[in-house]
């Protein structure tokens, strides 16, 4: 667990990415400051330091939530997911309600199978491929993840945007540049530090049921979502702004996946204030 921020600042809770783990980022630090938040980061089970948990699903969290919460002394929070962290986000406005005032996720993913939502259309050849044997099953899916180890291990800040290769459209390679870059290199390198089985437990958690119901959010929610993303495809946001009761969607077809942070998260935050405040 990371905190950064105004230690009077209500707490924004930040569930990372897929495969992230709790690596602060300054600028995101201080727009957060900006709105009076204190950033709250943990490592999910199997990053980093961080204990595995084999068969978790994506509620599973809320435990892990609800415990460091009380452990800084927090009522409430507001939350944000990004990417493979907005389920997580959305577990936490269906079953931390009495607490959790607002929910944005960014380039989240949507469950899976989803009626009407051809789940891997539009993703990357890398995230076809690791979706696909999720789908499948742990058996095989480690093989795939251990192959793809070492690269993520040792990532440089140069070497990002080859890594993810396919996956980044060229508005996300033009977002990955100096701080951002380094801290992208820097969380891949903190999750996947003990092995593969935080980044396992994460996609065997997206394609099975994740442990609620999207009719059981009652908190205000902001679906945001890029159109030049191949991580997690823009018809994955669509879906979620139809499905998320109440859901206020923010789908901006010329961003991408990294990108959408990079010039918005300011404007997310704002948004999500505003919205724990009017609820």
């Amino acid at each position: 667990m990371v905190t950064a921020g105004p230690e009077d600042g209500r707490a924004l809770l930040f569930q990372t990415g897929t495969p992230t783990a709790a690596v602060p980022f300054a600028p995101a630090v201080d727009a957060a400051a900006r709105h009076g938040l204190r950033m709250v980061l943990y490592s999910r089970p199997g990053y980093g330091a961080s204990t595995p948990d084999p068969g978790r699903s994506v509620a599973s969290c809320t435990a892990d939530v609800a415990a460091i919460l009380d452990e800084l002394g927090y009522d409430e929070f507001v939350t944000v997911g990004w990417s493979g962290g907005g389920p997580h986000a959305l577990a936490c406005g269906a079953l931390l309600a009495g607490r959790c005032r607002a929910v944005a996720t960014i380039a989240g993913v949507a469950p899976y199978p989803a009626a009407g939502l051809d789940w891997l259309a539009g993703m990357g050849e890398e995230n076809v491929k690791e979706f696909a044997r999720a789908i499948q099953g742990e058996a095989s899916l480690r093989p795939g993840l251990r192959e793809l180890l070492p690269q993520f291990q040792e990532v440089t800040a140069a070497a990002v945007a080859d890594a993810l290769g396919d996956l980044v459209t060229d508005v996300d390679k033009a977002a990955l540049t100096d701080a951002f870059a380094e801290n992208t290199a820097a969380t891949f390198r903190r999750a996947l530090s003990r092995g593969v089985e935080g980044w396992l437990e994460d996609n065997l958690a997206f394609v099975k049921p994740w442990g609620f119901e999207l009719d059981e959010i009652r908190v205000p929610v902001m679906i945001w979502q890029g159109g030049q993303d191949r991580m997690v495809p823009f018809s994955h946001g669509q879906w979620l702004a139809r499905h998320v009761p109440g859901a206020t969607a923010r789908l901006l077809p010329d961003e991408g996946h990294l990108s959408l942070v990079v010039s918005s998260f300011d404007r997310i935050l704002g948004e999500l204030v505003a919205a724990a405040s009017a609820a």
